[in-house]
């Protein structure tokens, strides 16, 4: 137990502090465009300088962070599918589980009293 219920007096960690700006919405915006700018700006640079590349495609601008947006936009599709084929109901466990409670007002079933159930 605390004395302090809503968290007054306490130093917040170091981590909490580092990051607290985010919780303002107009900063989560400034950081989207600023991580927005360092991503083109790393995608033009691209072009400033000679590749010694082993492969062909390995020439080509920015194909290292192309491939890697191709590659997560398609883990996340896949996903989505594979969520289709492994999703459960969200009782799907509960008749095995050994602590589920019965969601009827107690008193009202004859278990809820130590009774058998009417067959």
């Amino acid at each position: 137990m605390t004395d302090h219920p809503n968290g007054e007096g306490q130093e917040m960690p170091f981590l909490a502090r580092l990051l607290s700006f985010v919780d303002k919405p107009h900063n989560v915006t400034r950081l989207f465009y600023l991580l927005l700018v360092i991503c083109i700006a790393l995608g033009l640079s691209d072009f400033l300088y000679h590749k010694h590349a082993y492969f062909a495609v390995e020439e080509f601008p920015a194909i290292y962070g192309i491939f890697g947006f191709i590659v997560y936009a398609a883990v996340i599709f896949l996903a989505k599918g594979l969520r289709l084929i492994v999703r459960r109901p969200e009782d799907y466990y509960e008749p095995l589980a050994i602590d589920t409670e019965d969601e009827r007002a107690a008193g009202s079933a004859p278990e809820a009293k130590g009774g058998r159930p009417h067959a």
